[in-house]
C-alpha cells in the first residue's frame, strides 16, 4: 500500500499541517520531513476534510444498469469526495430481503471505490401493505440500520408504528420519504402562483409536513428513531424544530438542490429540474438553509438519482423525478453554507461526514482526522471555480441540473483506508 506526505494542508480550514497516511490509518500530523517510499502531495490552499458520509444514494443495481451501476455510482461518489454512501431500496428486485441487501454488499466491495451500505425496504415490495425482512435484513451480512421506501411514503400509520417499534431491537432508524399520497395524485411541481399559471399540478407544502409531523409523534410514542428524507419546506423545518426542542429521536436531512435551485426554473419545462419532493420557494430555500446552519436540519444527503437519458428527455409530465447529485454536493454546500458563512469546514464536516455516519450507524466511516484513525480523508479546493459539463461525470446517467453552471471548489484527492481512490481530480 503507498504512504501519503500530505503537506501544507488546512485541517477543517484551520492552520495549514502535515499528514501522514500508511498503513490504512492516519500515522501522524504536525510537520513531517519527507522519505523514501511516501507519495508527497503539496495541499497548500487545499482544505483536509473526514470522507464524506451519504446516507440517501440511488445507485440503481440490480435491476436499472441502463440508469447506473454500483461501479459507475461509488466512482461518482469518490469523485464528490464521498467514502461510504447509504443505497436506496428501490431497486429492482426491491432490496427488501436479505439476499438482495448482500448483494449489493458485495458489489460495493468488489468495485473498492467507496464503501456501500444497502438500505433495507420497510415494507414487502414498496407496496405499503406488510412489513419486509427487517430483522433478516439486520443479521445479513450487510448489517442493514437504515429502512426506507423512500421514492414511496409509508403512508399507513399503523404500518409506520410497527416499523418504528421493530427496529428498536437492533438499533435502527427508519427513513420516511415524507409524501400523503392522496394529496400529490398527479402532482408535477410546488403547489403556488407558479404552477397554476404553467398548467402544472401543484405539489402542496402541507402533503410533506403533515407526514413529518405525524411520525414525530409516532417515533415520540413509542421510542424510536425517525429520519426525515429531503426536507424541502420551511414548515417541515418547523415540525422537526419543534420535535427535537421536546427531546424526540428526530434527524432529518436538506439536499443540495433544495439549498440552491427553486421552483421557478418549472417555467422553462425543462425536466431536469423535476424531482421529488419539488423544487420549493426561494423562502423554503432559506428555511432549510438557516435550519442546516443551527442544526434542525442534521445532514446534508444528496438524494443523487441517475436516469437514462429517454426517462428525461421528454416531456415534462412523462418524466422521471431526480437528478444527480454525488460530484457536485461540496461545491453547492459551499457556494449555499459556506461562503456566505452559515457554515466554516468544520460545521461541513459534521453535517457531511460525522453525523450521517452516526444516523447511519457506521462506527469506521465519520471519524475525526487524528492519530490512529482510519485514513478516509478528502482534499478539496475550495479556491478554484469550474463550469460544471454533464459528459464529464462518472455516472452513467447525464441528469445533472447543473450543466453549464459555475460552481466553487473541486475534489483534488479522495483517500479510503489510505488508498486513493481520486488523486489531483482524476480516478484512479
Amino acid at each position: 500500500m503507498t504512504s501519503y506526505l500530505i503537506q501544507n494542508v488546512a485541517l477543517l480550514g484551520g492552520e495549514p499541517t502535515d499528514l501522514l497516511l500508511a498503513d490504512g490509518v492516519v500515522k501522524e500530523i504536525g510537520t513531517i520531513a519527507p522519505a523514501d517510499g511516501l507519495e508527497t502531495i503539496d495541499a497548500t490552499g487545499l482544505v483536509a476534510l473526514p470522507g464524506l458520509v451519504d446516507l440517501h444514494t440511488h445507485l440503481r443495481e440490480p435491476g436499472r444498469e441502463d440508469a447506473e451501476t454500483v461501479e459507475t455510482g461509488t466512482r461518482a461518489a469518490a469523485m464528490g469526495g464521498f467514502t461510504a454512501v447509504h443505497a436506496m431500496a428501490n431497486t429492482e428486485p426491491v432490496a427488501d430481503t436479505a439476499g438482495v441487501v448482500e448483494q449489493v454488499w458485495r458489489l460495493g466491495r468488489e468495485a473498492g471505490h467507496c464503501d456501500v451500505y444497502p438500505i433495507g425496504a420497510v415494507t414487502v415490495g414498496l407496496k405499503g401493505e406488510q412489513l419486509a425482512e427487517l430483522g433478516a435484513m439486520a443479521d445479513s451480512a450487510a448489517r442493514v440500520r437504515v429502512f426506507s421506501d423512500d421514492g414511496k411514503c409509508v403512508s399507513d400509520a399503523v404500518l409506520m408504528r410497527r416499523a418504528l417499534e421493530y427496529v428498536k431491537a437492533f438499533d435502527g432508524v427508519i427513513a420516511q420519504h415524507a409524501q400523503e399520497p392522496r394529496l400529490t395524485e398527479g402532482a408535477q411541481m410546488n403547489e403556488g402562483e407558479l404552477s397554476g399559471r404553467l398548467g402544472l399540478a401543484g405539489w402542496p407544502a402541507v402533503a410533506e409536513e403533515a407526514i413529518i409531523a405525524r411520525d414525530c409523534l409516532l417515533a415520540a410514542h413509542v421510542d424510536s428513531r425517525l429520519h426525515v428524507c429531503h426536507v424541502s419546506t420551511a414548515g417541515s423545518v418547523e415540525i422537526v424544530r419543534d420535535a427535537k426542542r421536546k427531546g424526540w429521536n428526530v434527524t432529518a436531512e436538506a439536499c443540495p438542490h433544495h439549498l440552491l435551485l427553486t421552483d421557478d426554473l418549472a417555467a422553462t419545462y425543462d425536466p431536469i429540474y423535476k424531482v421529488n419532493p419539488p423544487l420549493r420557494s426561494q423562502a423554503d430555500v432559506e428555511a432549510l438553509r438557516a435550519g442546516l446552519a443551527d442544526g434542525t436540519i442534521d445532514i446534508v444527503a444528496t438524494d443523487h438519482a441517475p436516469h437514462p437519458h429517454e426517462d428525461k428527455d421528454c416531456e415534462w409530465a412523462a418524466a422521471a423525478f431526480g437528478m444527480l447529485g454525488l460530484e457536485t454536493a461540496l461545491s453547492i454546500v459551499q457556494q449555499t453554507m459556506v461562503d456566505p458563512g452559515l457554515l466554516d469546514w468544520a460545521g461541513v464536516a459534521e453535517r457531511m461526514s460525522h453525523a450521517p455516519a452516526r444516523i447511519g450507524r457506521v462506527t469506521d466511516h465519520g471519524r475525526p482526522i487524528e492519530v490512529g484513525e482510519p485514513a478516509n480523508v478528502v482534499l478539496y479546493d475550495p479556491s478554484v471555480r469550474r463550469t460544471i459539463e454533464a459528459s464529464e461525470s462518472a455516472s452513467l446517467s447525464r441528469n445533472t441540473p447543473y450543466a453549464g453552471m459555475e460552481l466553487p471548489g473541486r475534489v483534488v484527492a479522495t483517500f479510503l483506508r489510505g488508498t486513493a481512490t481520486v488523486l489531483d481530480g482524476k480516478l484512479q
